[in-house]
């Protein structure tokens, strides 16, 4: 019988395409923290694909017309937006309210904002909303959905070559190495990746609101009260968001730059 065994040159094949992927995506300079980062897809493509999902959320969703809660989200996202500068000047901001009792906000490619009315108790004010979008508002800035598109494209095109190479293997030695290098690329890349967004979406989002004059440290109380009201958390490792005491650690952290802007913010009435 012939030996079952393992050959290299698929997974060689899907590593070199991988790196062609890699380096023919287009480089972005993110406009707060000057970090390089490669993408998926063109602020075109980005805008386009956000504008269908905000559809598609807002067709499956009781939307509020009016009321005082709307007019705060309404207000604190014009707010926002004045203060994201030329990183979101291309965005066609537009916010909608959604009853749902999930505490919940996003912000899509393009500047489709969500809030969700569970949310609006835990952030309590408006400064505290001011936290929450800010973070949400600064996902879109940084291009972070298009950024972990590629990577998560990467990560099945090797994994797609790992499968032909293992493909001669014995059927259950062959699962359980798959699924070990699926657990790694999950737990060892796509999931820091997705915590180290969340990590400059805090910092982006506490400068954005900073500048539009609300008081930075609301993020850290609002954080604070998450922590209190969302129960227990699943290990920071397997989370695809840091855990609420490292957000604020974080926070307290970066605070002093916040600060600075806020206070010149008021000094200057800008």
């Amino acid at each position: 019988m012939r030996r079952r065994s393992l050959t290299l040159f698929p997974l060689l094949i899907a590593a070199v395409f991988a790196a062609f992927q890699y380096f023919n995506a287009e480089t972005v300079t993110n406009p707060e923290t000057g970090r390089s980062v490669r993408v998926a897809m063109s602020p075109a493509q980005e805008q386009a694909l956000g504008l269908q999902s905000y559809r598609e959320v807002l067709s499956q969703s009781e939307v509020v017309t009016s009321g005082p809660e709307l007019d705060l989200v309404q207000r604190v996202a014009r707010r926002l937006a004045g203060a994201a500068g030329n990183a979101g000047g291309d965005f066609d901001w537009q916010v909608s309210l959604i009853r749902s009792p999930q505490a919940n906000a996003f912000c899509l490619p393009g500047g489709k904002i969500a809030v969700y009315t569970g949310i609006l108790p835990i952030t309590r004010d408006e400064e505290g909303l001011a936290a929450v979008m800010g973070h949400e508002m600064a996902h879109a800035i940084a291009r972070h959905g298009s950024q972990r598109l590629l990577r998560t494209s990467l990560a099945q095109t090797v994994m797609m070559g790992a499968q032909f190479s293992f493909s001669d293997m014995d059927w259950n030695q062959r699962r359980m190495i798959i699924a070990a290098l699926g657990a790694g690329a999950q737990y060892g890349v796509l999931l820091p990746f997705s915590r180290d967004h969340e990590t400059e979406a805090d910092e982006m989002g506490v400068l954005i609101m900073a500048r539009a004059g609300y008081d930075p440290t609301a993020s850290i109380a609002f954080w604070e009260r998450m922590a209190q009201a969302g129960g227990g958390q699943p290990p920071e490792f397997a989370s695809t968001h840091p855990s609420n005491e490292s957000r604020i650690r974080h926070l307290r952290q970066i605070m002093p730059r916040a600060q600075a802007e806020y206070v010149d913010r008021v000094k200057t009435g800008r």
